[in-house]
């Protein structure tokens, strides 16, 4: 990447050599950054690393050895302290809600305060004890045979698990529309690996899980919880030996299997379909309803494992779901049972968040865009938005700029490349039109029928428009959500308020460190439109090959040596990152910084960066990029991320996007010997 050329006029001397002109001063002081004085908590960094042998410890090694995890929380850093501080502005506003009288709450204020203090009152919770779950544990144990067990596995009404995943999403090949999907299911930990690997550190968790379920099944009232907890075990390991791997769930095409109702009942007849599909309202059209189906060669599979499984099992396999869906809810043995293996065993936290914490993310949840309304009017100034705005403009600019100068892509592919760049649609901060929840009701003394309640609002708003065109303007996160998300039929990329603040986007930062933040994060959101599966997608989101052969071949080279990069990787001893399971980040975080850096490049108009504290532009933007993934996790909860996730650990983000970027080894004299050093022959060059 080649930095913008200055043209200098110099008056030169007889037998003299012009010396290269100074960089610019700095800007005079504005009004400071929230970290350090122009962006970057310099406090923050180790400097006795070399960048070249940790570039994430060189930035963030000091804060991470005093960083200390609270004990409620499975990691603590930059997205973990914004999630922290969007739960204190939640709380705020509903201390607000609170403090109002109840003539001038709206209705939706209304519902905002019922949901939060029926769920805050513990002590009717624990008055009424089973009571509120009362009906639904009768129904499961009253299930008689298989189709009566699958009747309730689909029930809209009651989250009690199920084998398959059914729902109402976007048709990939026809993004216009609306789809039914069926998919496998049916685990109760994170991943099937966790029910297969043999380190002891898997078997550990394993055992806790099975601790757990023959809790949960004794405090329901079972007898022989023990031995009806090891059949439950043995079931979800019979179905975690049938699901796909991560790397295949998270492949499109693979993913994307039609046919009609009637061909899935063919295909796995031992399943019950029709008793499934009965109570969510879905018009099969006579059997010729289209249905895409994931993980299709497990489906069948399953379905015979579901038919041969006794009953009984069943309904201790849904009785245990159900009570994990609802504990929150339910009196407090049951809540401390479920976060003594999912927030303990599994993520390493001693202590649950406390209640007022979980109350508020418990409205962001069910009411997501009635409380997102309040948060964004509070919190996001109009002037943030039009900044974001701004860069996400240069951004896209900068990757158009940069598609027409690929070397390794054919024009035909570039041509279609730039005609998706053109049909790019952000969505910054909140959305334009705001969900109507006039049809919901909320009481304040039922908490768990309010949850029941909000489950059967949203399915049966996706059952009615099923056939009616799709909601492109629809958001998928509500504005006090720290992250962010590209949406592949839609075209979009979407950025909630929450994340547009330091360390990720400070209006009084330095331009240099807010590229390298926010501005690598849009380039990441926009690089998942030509990540390896988001690159299956046309500009207006269909999945179709716009490829030429020879271009996908060496888009397809360039990724597998990512891959293998990132399998390299050793966060725990014997447990590597998993490069095709989280290639597509991956690319987007590689892709993403290389962007970012042009865009930055590309604002300067022409002129130097200043040089600020000793630090050139270049040198700043990488600093504001590594500085936005301080993580320290619990070793818990980083054994998930790598099973079960498709991102890498933090760390690794950051070490393996920077060690290809050429513009990195100038910025920092990385050399040959450093840890991370990579030959250029050996540098993955993709956007």
């Amino acid at each position: 990447m080649k930095r913008p050329l200055v043209v200098v006029a110099a008056l030169l001397l007889a037998g003299c050599t012009a010396a290269p002109p100074p960089p610019p001063p700095a800007p005079p002081p504005g009004p400071k950054a929230e970290l350090g004085t122009w962006g970057v908590d310099l406090s923050g960094m180790d400097k006795n690393v070399k960048p070249g042998d940790s570039f994430y410890n060189y930035v963030n090694g000091a804060w991470d050895k005093q960083a200390v995890i609270p004990a409620d929380r499975s990691g603590i850093g930059s997205f973990q302290s914004l999630a922290i501080l969007s739960e204190k502005r939640m709380k705020e506003i509903v201390a607000g809600l609170e403090a109002k009288p109840v003539d001038q709450l709206t209705p939706d204020e209304k519902k905002l305060r019922d949901l939060y203090d029926g769920y805050m009152d513990e002590k009717a919770i624990e008055a009424h004890g089973l009571e509120p779950a009362k009906a639904d544990l009768a129904r499961i144990a009253s299930l008689k045979s298989l189709k009566d067990v699958a009747k309730l596995m689909g029930s809209p009404n009651v989250s009690a698990g199920s084998l398959f995943a059914a729902g109402i999403g976007i048709d990939d090949k026809n993004p216009d529309h609306y789809s039914v999907n069926v998919s496998a299911a049916g685990l109760g930990m994170p991943d099937r690996d966790f029910y297969l690997l043999t380190n002891a550190d898997i078997v550990k968790v394993r055992d806790a899980y099975k601790v757990f379920i023959a809790t949960m099944l004794d405090m329901s009232g079972a007898k022989n919880a023990q031995a009806r907890a090891e059949k439950v075990l043995a079931l979800e390991t019979a179905i975690a030996k049938v699901r796909w791997e991560l790397k295949d769930q998270r492949d499109a095409d693979k993913m994307y299997h039609p046919m009609s109702f009637a061909a899935l009942k063919k295909s796995a007849p031992q399943f019950p379909w029709d008793s499934f599909f009965s109570e969510g309202g879905i018009p099969l059209n006579g059997g010729e309803r289209q249905i895409i189906v994931g993980e299709s060669t497990a489906i069948p599979v399953l379905a015979k494992l579901f038919a041969k499984t006794p009953v009984a099992v069943w309904r201790d396999y849904l009785t245990v779901h159900y009570l994990h869906s609802y504990a929150s809810y339910l009196p407090k043995k049951f809540d401390d049972a479920d976060f003594a293996f999912f927030g303990t065993a599994l993520s390493g936290r001693t202590q649950q968040n406390d209640r007022a914490t979980r109350a508020v993310r418990l409205l962001d949840s069910e009411l997501g865009e009635a409380f997102g309304k309040l948060y964004a009017a509070k919190y996001f100034p109009p002037e943030s938005k039009a900044k974001v705005e701004k860069l996400v403009s240069n951004l896209l600019k900068a990757y158009e700029a940069d598609i027409k100068t690929l070397p390794w892509m054919g024009e035909e592919t570039k041509k279609k490349a730039l005609e998706k760049i053109s049909q790019f649609t952000p969505y910054i901060g909140y959305p334009d039109k705001w969900r109507d929840y006039s049809a919901l009701e909320i009481s304040r003394d039922d908490v768990i029928g309010n949850i029941k309640r909000a489950a059967a609002f949203n399915w049966k708003r996706d059952v009615t428009r099923l056939d009616s065109p799709v909601d492109k303007a629809e958001w998928y996160m509500t504005p006090p959500t720290v992250n962010a998300y590209y949406n592949p039929p839609f075209n979009s990329i979407t950025f909630p308020a929450a994340i547009l603040q330091p360390p990720f986007f400070d209006p009084n930062a330095d331009d240099a460190v807010n590229y390298g933040a926010i501005g690598a994060v849009i380039g990441h959101e926009i690089s998942h439109g030509f990540d390896d599966q988001g690159s299956k997608y046309t500009g207006k989101g269909v999945l179709q090959n716009w490829w030429t052969e020879e271009d996908r071949k060496n888009f397809d080279a360039r990724t597998a040596m990512l891959v293998k990069q990132f399998d390299a990787y050793e966060p725990l001893p014997g447990l590597h990152v998993r490069g095709a399971a989280t290639l597509g980040e991956n690319i987007a975080d590689l892709a993403g910084i290389s962007i970012a850096l042009k865009a930055y490049h590309i604002a300067l108009g022409g002129t130097p960066a200043p040089v600020i504290d000793g630090y050139t532009g270049d040198q700043r933007f990488l600093l504001g990029f590594g500085q936005v993934w301080r993580t320290k996790m619990r070793e818990g909860a980083l054994r998930s991320r790598i099973l079960s996730d498709v991102h890498s650990p933090a760390e690794y983000r950051v070490l393996g996007a920077t060690r290809n970027l050429d513009d990195w080894y100038g910025a920092f004299d990385v050399k040959p010997g450093d840890k991370y050093y990579l030959p250029p022959e050996e540098r993955v060059k993709l956007w």
